[in-house]
């Protein structure tokens, strides 16, 4: 059955409901559209706000959608979802909508889909039912076949070039080998094998990806170029201090000096308008949904919804982690969006579908007693 909820059923389900991580997605979700909000110089709930706001109703609609669902369903699945997964990306690199150099959406109407995005969530499926599959298994094999399925959405993200989602495609990846029964020194001699191939992978990153390693090292190399992104926001973070300038009032933000604000460096405007306070709230908070994560983790019924949410972890924990180093200098910009708070339809309303998967998974975590 798709929908596994009867009424006889439904409100012993309610209590396995994680109301907690619940509670903290809404409240991330409110702050982002108060933070994009205040980048507004007219105080009216129109564009990017109005957008932000309607993406979050999709998204928590499907949140509850795909609770309901029964998530051991989309293992059947796995091997369609790979499929869509692929040509998803095959296609936004022939029909898809070019901008800042990058080819990463594809234009319905009036909405711009990024096919990166949905297939955060499809590889991680696709990878849970592989490692379910070969619990006991410990070699190479699985090692190697694992990372070739995600190799492939790698190479094709790449092409776009999108270096940030790969690297998130390859740390998913990791996160289900390292919490799989297979060898770890395989993770080890993956590491130093691509310590050896970094000067060669080098000469395949794009000029723009180069810089930016580059202004990493040295932001004021080129304070005026590839460096003032990195310079702005490092600016922007700091001059809001202990309590901010209130939301509106930061100087980077409201006269533009800080670009890319509601995606990339929204972390930036939210440290400037609510200061060290503004961003404790916003860390505390991303750390309590990671926490309900991990217990789905550790309290999943079976290997698929333990390797579901490990993948739904890694994701969370890589974005979360990249995007605020990159907003204070301590990590390359790369372009990753903060979960829940950055502006983008796409990521919004998939990032709300996982962690419907992930409630999918907790009000499952045992067997119905009759």
């Amino acid at each position: 059955m798709l929908f596994s909820l009867s009424k006889s059923t439904l409100r012993v389900r309610l209590r396995d409901f994680d109301w907690i991580m619940f509670a903290v997605v809404v409240l991330l979700l409110t702050y982002g559209i108060i933070i994009i909000y205040s980048t507004a110089t007219a105080r009216v709930i129109t564009g990017i706000t109005k957008n932000q706001i309607i993406f979050a109703g999709i998204g928590i609609f499907l949140f509850f959608l795909f609770t309901i669902i029964n998530y051991r369903l989309f293992k059947g699945g796995a091997i369609f979802l790979y499929i869509a997964t692929l040509i998803l990306l095959a296609v936004v690199l022939v029909f898809g909508r070019a901008t800042h150099g990058a080819v990463r959406w594809i234009s319905i109407g009036a909405f711009q889909l990024q096919p990166s995005e949905i297939a955060k969530v499809f590889l991680i499926i696709v990878l849970a039912k592989f490692f379910a599959d070969r619990q006991e298994e410990t070699g190479l094999k699985p090692f190697l076949l694992s990372g070739l399925y995600t190799a492939i959405p790698v190479i094709l993200v790449m092409l776009q070039p999108d270096l940030g989602t790969a690297l998130t495609f390859i740390v998913i990846w990791l996160g289900m080998v390292f919490v799989s029964n297979i060898r770890k020194i395989y993770l080890w001699l993956s590491g130093l094998l691509g310590l050896v191939l970094l000067p060669i992978l080098w000469h395949f990153l794009h000029d723009y990806q180069k810089k930016r390693i580059y202004v990493f090292f040295n932001p004021g190399a080129d304070p005026l170029g590839a460096g003032y992104n990195v310079l702005q926001s490092i600016i922007a973070s700091g001059s809001g201090r202990l309590l901010g300038r209130g939301l509106g009032y930061g100087y980077q933000s409201q006269l533009r000096f800080l670009p890319i604000q509601h995606t990339d460096f929204i972390f930036a405007v939210l440290a400037e308008a609510l200061g060290f306070i503004g961003a404790v709230v916003l860390l505390f908070l991303f750390f309590v949904l990671l926490l309900r994560i991990l217990k789905i983790i550790t309290k999943a019924s079976d290997n698929f919804g333990m390797f579901l949410a490990t993948g739904v972890f890694s994701l969370f924990l890589f974005q979360i982690l990249v995007n605020i180093g990159m907003n204070i200098g301590i990590m390359p910009v790369t372009g990753i969006p903060l979960p829940l708070i950055s502006a983008g339809g796409t990521a919004i309303i998939t990032n709300l579908l996982a962690l419907g998967i992930l409630e999918s998974i907790a009000i499952r975590r045992r067997k119905m007693v009759f």
